[in-house]
């Protein structure tokens, strides 16, 4: 892949409310030339990268191409599937119904999706009830792809029919408990999942590009996915679920959306406030920090050494490996693609990697984040 200069705009550096953002990058900014190196060494088409310190944008840069076949090159608005990148945000659309007094993480499910009642493991009853917090902290004993097929309620009902792993609550196991808490946004909400957080989210933070249902514009703007070549020396086109466009969309609240660095850098920014974005509340303090801090005890849990599980976010316990640059009580979380969102609240940084490739195996744990986090860190002066 021959080597593209990555891109910016001189625009002085605003709050993250716009839709785009973009500050002056001087010339050998070291996020960006590694970025090319990777797209260079074939690890990824592109990249778009964004760090937000103390508020204030200070590297926002679009390297590669985002469609190798077409010769399209990255753009600061290139649209990404950030697959479980989405999970934070719906688990923050349900703490907004908990504000609003309609719902509790302490409640049953089957309180909102009769079918959950009887779930059991394969050698009898489960011993503890499921509730919202176990779907929340990934300790539900629910297994399966994190795909929604038909309808976010038929997966619903469709989950509650499979065994358990364990009994709730006594292990950490990544599964599809997010499309759950999608339904149960759905039976409370009395709206469709997608358009709750398009009401209490996306339009009150102007995320005017995170959607499950690119446009026709907005298509024209998306990442193409890619895949590592046999020999590692070529990339070549990848197909999946997500960014198969050809038949009707179902909403995942697992894994679904599609947005920008800038539109993720919005959510974040008003996460780090204490859920508040231009004096309105989105969801509260009490929230947030129920979400943001570990909520599973001694639990051993993924993706990377040294983590806990808030309620929907990962939470970094003891930083260590790709995580050693951030603070303990960063959280955030990666996607199957490669996109990674991180907030560390004691540096008050916000960072966005946005990619898109597939056969990480772990994306959370790749070197491409963790040297995004290193030369992040070396330019902020960061301890």
């Amino acid at each position: 892949m021959s080597t593209l200069l990555f891109r910016s705009t001189a625009l002085p550096v605003i709050t993250l409310t716009a839709i785009v953002f973009a500050v002056e990058i001087q010339a050998g900014d070291p996020i960006a030339e590694r970025m090319q190196a990777f797209a260079d060494a074939n690890q990824f088409s592109g990249s778009v990268t964004m760090v937000v310190h103390r508020g204030k944008l200070v590297h926002h840069a679009a390297v590669g191409l985002a469609d190798v076949e077409s010769g399209r090159a990255m753009q600061q608005d290139s649209l990404f599937a950030i697959a479980s990148m989405t999970k934070p945000i719906t688990a923050t659309a349900l703490m907004i119904l908990q504000d609003d007094g309609r719902v509790s993480v302490e409640d049953p499910v089957a309180k909102y999706i009769p079918e959950f009642k009887d779930v059991s493991l394969a050698d009898g009853p489960a011993k503890t009830e499921m509730t919202i917090r176990h779907l929340m902290t990934h300790t539900s004993g629910l297994g399966g792809e994190q795909r929604c097929i038909g309808s976010i309620k038929s997966t619903a009902e469709e989950l509650a029919t499979r065994k358990l792993s364990f009994d709730p609550g006594t292990k950490w196991q990544y599964s599809p408990g997010l499309n759950v808490i999608g339904r149960i946004i759905e039976v409370v909400s009395g709206q469709p999942y997608e358009a709750f957080l398009a009401e209490r989210i996306f339009q009150p933070l102007r995320m005017v590009d995170t959607t499950f249902a690119p446009t026709e514009a907005q298509r024209a703007r998306v990442a193409r996915l890619y895949e590592p070549g046999e020999n590692g020396e070529s990339l070549a086109v990848a197909s999946h679920w997500i960014t198969d466009f050809s038949g009707e969309v179902v909403p995942s609240p697992s894994g679904g959306l599609f947005s920008t660095a800038s539109d993720m850098a919005a959510f974040y920014r008003m996460i780090l406030n204490g859920g508040q974005s231009n004096d309105r509340q989105i969801v509260s303090r009490s929230a947030v920090e129920q979400m943001t801090t570990v909520q599973t005890g001694d639990l051993v849990t993924g993706f990377t050494p040294g983590n806990g599980w808030g309620l929907g976010w990962c939470v970094v316990r003891q930083p260590q490996g790709v995580t050693k640059d951030v603070s303990p009580g960063t959280f955030g979380h990666g996607g199957a693609f490669g996109t990674q969102g991180w907030v560390d609240p004691a540096t008050q940084t916000i960072y966005v990697l946005m990619i898109q490739r597939t056969k990480f195996g772990n994306s959370d744990g790749s070197n491409i984040r963790g040297e995004f986090h290193e030369l992040a860190a070396e330019m902020l002066s960061l301890p």
